[in-house]
């Protein structure tokens, strides 16, 4: 089985990394993350992501590393990733210091969301035309399998 592993900033672990903070800045944290960077690699990992981490301390071991790097926040490597909630511009408030925005939808999404749901509220939604029609045979059969069960009961 294909394991994808996760050096530098993982935010699932972010408590006891001392919070959502770039790793690796430090002598001791660059360190750390050049030995789990290669354990992880020798231990079979098919991907490696590295997440916030400069992109100097990337680029020393990034030739030692034969498996593909993914980044975010971390410089240049083979590929990159970004949530899409992040460079749509969904997301509200701060967000990381590598996000770029390519697109600001969110207040368009929110005024979606919100005609929906006061659509749904109204009963204007959904309509005859968003469903799908049955014919009498099937409503014939649906009506026969009530009546079955209410007698049987």
């Amino acid at each position: 089985m294909p394991v994808v592993a996760h050096v530098g900033l993982t935010p699932q672990t972010a408590g006891a990394l001392g919070g959502l903070r770039a790793q690796g800045r430090t002598a001791d944290s660059a360190a750390r993350l050049v030995r789990e960077a290669l354990a992880v690699q020798d231990a079979g990992a098919a991907l490696l992501v590295i997440e916030a981490v400069p992109a100097g301390v990337v680029d020393v071991v990034l030739p030692e590393i034969e498996i593909p790097v993914i980044g975010i926040g971390a410089g240049r490597a083979d590929g990159q990733v970004l949530v899409m909630h992040d460079l749509l511009g969904i997301t509200e408030g701060k967000t990381a210091t590598f996000v770029k925005r390519f697109a600001s939808i969110g207040d368009g999404m929110a005024d979606g969301v919100a005609a929906y749901a006061r659509e749904v509220r109204e009963g204007a939604f959904p309509a005859a035309e968003h469903g799908y029609a049955a014919n009498e045979d099937a409503l014939a059969a649906a009506r026969a399998e009530l009546e079955a069960r209410s007698g049987s009961h």
